[in-house]
């Protein structure tokens, strides 16, 4: 019995590949979270399709989105590894801005204010949003 099912288990296998669609972060102020991505990040925000109060939706291009989710409640730990990135075509202009704003930013060992450099030439500065959620912005923008 066990020699006929095993060609049938090969055969319903299903081919199918996987996509990034979105990220979902949970905070705690609904309206200072999406004005730091509106603001900081210059997202635009999009149509919350779920239709349910204390989640907003930004656009991060090529159909992937941000999901600000302000209706769960309970703490999170959070480190620098547990990061999003974006990448941005002028990174000089971006960080010209983050110092005009005043807005902190740091390498990933953590110096405030520099940017690192990795082996490859990629720039990359980390910032935090309202609810601590690291942030890598960096200047890859031609990838494979």
């Amino acid at each position: 019995m066990l020699l006929l099912t095993q060609p049938t288990i090969a055969q319903v296998t299903p081919n199918f590949s996987m996509s990034f669609d979105h990220v979902a972060l949970s905070v705690k102020n609904i309206e200072k979270s999406s004005e730091f991505y509106k603001t900081i990040l210059e997202l635009n925000e999009i149509t919350n399709k779920t239709k349910v109060e204390g989640i907003r939706w930004f656009s991060l291009g090529d159909g992937k989105e941000l999901h600000l989710i302000s209706s769960i409640k309970g703490d999170i730990k959070l480190n620098k590894a547990v990061h999003f990135a974006v990448t941005t075509s002028n990174f000089d202009a971006f960080i010209k801005q983050l110092n005009v704003m005043k807005v902190n930013y740091s390498s990933w060992a953590g110096e405030e204010n520099k940017i690192t450099i990795r082996n490859d030439g990629v720039k990359q500065v980390y910032i935090q949003d309202p609810d601590d959620y690291w942030i890598e912005v960096n200047s890859v923008t031609d990838k494979y």
